[in-house]
């Protein structure tokens, strides 16, 4: 792990804190989430929930995972055997490579990725090979050849996160066929980031990847509250796959934490049964947030790309007269009070991304506001 030290969300946001600055760096709302799932929180701790739960998770989220993937996606999942809860989707993501992949095998992961993602197949002494998303369109894809080309013998999984962080790409399903094929054909397995599988905009549709035929049965769906739900301080995550995946992920996951914390449990348990409306209406308030942040970004001299997903939007520097991203954000604060994130450290090949930007938009208005006024200082 010597090549992982502090991650560039620690860096910046304590430069944020150290400046004074405004964070439009690390995804986490400056909002609560439902109330009436916070109260269920605080009654589970007052009722006395504050001992260990179940290894696999409180049997009553369980549950309410399972009547959700049914309701959403046409899934059934069994919640005696085939879901697990996590301690947010960064640990099942880690159990669910550490369980899965021996040294030496390869796992591929789309570029930009989200950095626990290299540091998981690190610890597992796997290898990472990365396939490089692009703007086309106005939107970042990968090319289908480019991905068949980098699976060889040694390839055991693929790493897909839709809705994407951080380019806000939601997979299309001729995007998402690709995949399937290639795992299929490959006899590849899929684990599945989708903790933004909510929060999509425009009327773009996210569909998960274990829905496509024959994937259920090779595929680790993962999903999380923290971003559905506004609690990304909870970190309650779950793993949905057949009952041979999930037991050997478990087997990592509880040597890792053991299991996760029980009030937040029993209130995510409520969330997903009694507060999606709750949900819904978040998605719209993102949507225009994003609208708004964009529209500012773009008057202060940025070229935007508009994400059809999660909390973030990806800007091209080189309007502004600068190419180095990290060199740019690490002196935002200086120029323009503002905390963003250098897209590049999410690359293997870092001078593909060196001159592209991300900004979270997952704020007040008003804090929006005032970062795009303090950026219009960057206009040449």
């Amino acid at each position: 792990m010597r090549d992982f030290g502090t991650t560039i969300f620690a860096e910046m946001s304590a430069l944020a804190v150290q400046t004074g600055s405004i964070n439009l760096g690390q995804g986490f709302p400056d909002t609560d989430g439902p109330a009436a799932m916070l109260d269920r929180a605080v009654q589970a701790i007052e009722a006395g929930a504050n001992q260990y739960p179940p290894g696999p998770g409180v049997l009553e989220l369980r549950q309410a995972i399972s009547e959700h993937r049914q309701a959403h996606y046409g899934l059934s999942y069994d919640p005696a055997g085939e879901i697990l809860v996590t301690v947010g989707a960064t640990e099942a993501i880690a159990a669910s490579v550490l369980a899965l992949c021996e040294p030496g095998d390869e796992v591929i992961a789309f570029e930009p990725y989200y950095d626990s993602y290299a540091a998981s197949i690190a610890l597992a002494q796997a290898r990472l090979v990365a396939v490089t998303m692009r703007p086309v369109a106005g939107r970042f894809t990968f090319d289908p050849e480019e991905l068949r080309a980098a699976v060889t013998p040694r390839t055991r999984a693929i790493l897909v996160n839709s809705p994407h962080n951080p380019t806000g790409t939601v997979f299309t399903r001729e995007e998402l066929t690709v995949i399937a094929e290639l795992c299929r054909e490959r006899d590849l397995i899929a684990v599945t980031d989708e903790v933004y599988e909510h929060l999509t905009f425009d009327g773009v549709e996210h569909i998960p990847l274990a829905t496509l035929p024959g994937m259920r049965e090779r595929t680790v769906m993962i999903s999380s509250a923290g971003k559905t739900f506004s609690v990304t301080g909870w970190k309650t995550g779950w793993v949905c796959a057949p009952p041979a995946l999930v037991t050997a992920v478990q087997t990592v996951k509880q040597f890792l934490t053991f299991t996760a914390g029980a009030p937040w449990q029993v209130a995510v348990a409520y969330g997903l049964r009694h507060e999606l409306e709750w949900v819904a209406a978040l998605r719209s308030g993102l949507q225009d947030k994003r609208d708004r942040l964009m529209e500012g970004l773009s008057a202060a001299g940025f070229e935007v790309l508009r994400p059809s997903g999660t909390y973030f939007v990806q800007t091209d520097i080189r309007p502004l007269g600068f190419t180095d991203g990290l060199e740019l954000t690490r002196r935002l604060p200086e120029l323009a009070g503002v905390v963003a994130i250098p897209t590049q450290v999410f690359y293997d090949h870092a001078e593909r991304g060196r001159h592209f930007v991300r900004f979270a938009f997952c704020k007040k208005d008003e804090v929006i506001d005032e970062a795009v006024t303090r950026l219009k200082h960057l206009s040449p």
